[in-house]
């Protein structure tokens, strides 16, 4: 019965202490400031926020339309990994699939590209 729920704990034990290692190498290795200056007392997040905490940046359009194109096309990579494993499985259908589905991913990465929608300004 162990070797049926093997790969599920050893899963388990990896998402436990991957991100427990994580919390404790942040403390273990972190370094306090010497000063506290204005800089360091303001709200960091990803590297954006260097005004005040009231004051609000907008953002540009490409910004969010390069967010939606990365999660489109991760979205396809997630469709074609199941694909990909079972290919032989499938047969001469599952490969003409397969290539069908690369071809239209194709179609759509040219166009956004021919439209400008990859270049940042």
């Amino acid at each position: 019965m162990l070797a049926d729920w093997l790969p599920f704990v050893i899963y388990a034990v990896f998402a436990a202490v991957i991100p427990a290692s994580m919390i404790l190498f942040s403390f273990v290795f972190a370094t306090r400031p010497s000063s506290r200056t204005r800089e360091r007392m303001l709200p960091f997040e990803s590297g954006v926020s260097r005004d005040a905490p009231g004051q609000q940046r907008r953002f540009t359009v490409s910004f969010y339309l390069t967010a939606m194109l990365f999660i489109l096309f991760d979205i396809e990579i997630v469709f074609l990994y199941p694909l990909a494993v079972q290919l032989d499985l499938l047969g001469w259908f599952g490969f003409v699939e397969f290539l069908v589905f690369v071809a239209i991913l194709a179609v759509a990465y040219v166009y956004i590209w021919r439209k400008g929608a990859l270049e940042w300004h």
